[in-house]
């Protein structure tokens, strides 16, 4: 079963969080073979889609949030676009659009960063949103503050912290065709009350960068942490093996799991909002209007008798009997 820890060092102040998804990510990897028809991505697509999944899922169970945490990574390289998709619950999935040819050995330059122009998004959605609210929403280049290529995707998230949240992280990810899984540790942030200790707060927090020696200490022991190791290893070895001579205060595990937000009203919605000239244009064609989700492979067929009825005011829709469902 996949699974995510939470844990916090006693009297320091780093928590951290340790997830494998195995399952989950099997699960995603066996439905992209099966339904969606184009064949498994390539190696270097699915590993950095494995990363994706469990950083994706390793920063919503850090956040207060009702709502989904969307990371992107998006530029010019054959990989277009790549996301991954994190609710409340730890469900999640994941997709790519990749155009052209991946080298075997390919890395995250080559993937999306081939001129430089790579960014890093990542978006909080809010499911219960007030009116005229829209997504928070950081945006980072995939390169350091030096202007040089980040090769990892942990860097460019590390990078990402630091610029949104003036918070030391240190992340270590790895994904193969079983296991997609991470180690985050952090510093926790400075506590303040109110409107003006909370931008002293957030003045203190980046002042406070790469100087707390109990972060930095950890720090290193997590990077120690080796791609084999974070795949092969239970939780408990890799928490033992780290951080043997710490106080480990550890919280009840979770379960991340895979699942797909998509239904047959999101797709009507979807048509709908194509107009309806563009729908009978498609149908005249092919008869049929086929949708499939990118991200878990589901068809959804719409014939002309099925597109009229999007388009018609509730009132006029005629009734479905048992006989045509």
């Amino acid at each position: 079963m996949s699974e995510l820890h939470k844990f916090l060092f006693d009297g320091l102040p780093v928590r951290g969080a340790i997830v494998r998804l195995t399952d989950a990510w099997t699960e995603i990897l066996a439905r992209r073979r099966a339904n969606l028809g184009t064949g498994a991505w390539p190696p270097p697509v699915a590993e950095l889609l494995g990363e994706m999944a469990a950083a994706g899922a390793l920063m919503q169970s850090n956040i207060k949030f009702n709502g989904a945490l969307v990371l992107q990574i998006f530029g010019d390289g054959p990989v277009k676009v790549a996301v991954a998709e994190v609710q409340p619950d730890l469900s999640l999935r994941v997709t790519a659009k990749v155009v052209g040819d991946v080298a075997v050995d390919a890395r995250l330059p080559e993937l999306v960063n081939l001129g430089n122009k790579g960014r890093c998004a990542i978006t909080l959605d809010p499911k219960d949103k007030f009116p005229g609210q829209q997504p928070y929403q950081g945006v980072v280049p995939l390169y350091g503050d030096q202007g040089e290529k980040l090769d990892k995707l942990s860097d460019v998230l590390q990078h990402y912290m630091l610029q949104s949240e003036q918070l030391d992280t240190t992340l270590v990810l790895a994904a193969d065709d079983k296991v997609a899984a991470g180690l985050l540790i952090q510093r926790l942030p400075l506590q303040g009350e109110g409107n003006l200790a909370g931008s002293l707060t957030s003045q203190a927090n980046e002042d406070e960068i790469g100087r707390n020696e109990d972060y930095n200490r950890i720090s290193i022991l997590a990077s120690s942490l080796k791609r084999e190791e974070l795949l092969e290893l239970d939780v408990d070895t890799i928490l033992r093996r780290l951080f043997w001579e710490e106080k480990v205060l550890r919280f009840e595990p979770q379960a991340p799991r895979f699942a797909c937000t998509c239904s047959r009203e999101r797709v009507s919605n979807m048509i709908r909002s194509l107009g309806r000239d563009e729908a009978e244009s498609i149908l005249a064609e092919r008869d049929e209007i086929e949708v499939s989700c990118d991200f878990c492979g589901e068809q959804y067929r719409y014939d002309a008798v099925d597109a009229a009825r999007i388009f018609a005011a509730p009132g006029d829709q005629p009734p479905v009997t048992s006989a045509v469902q």
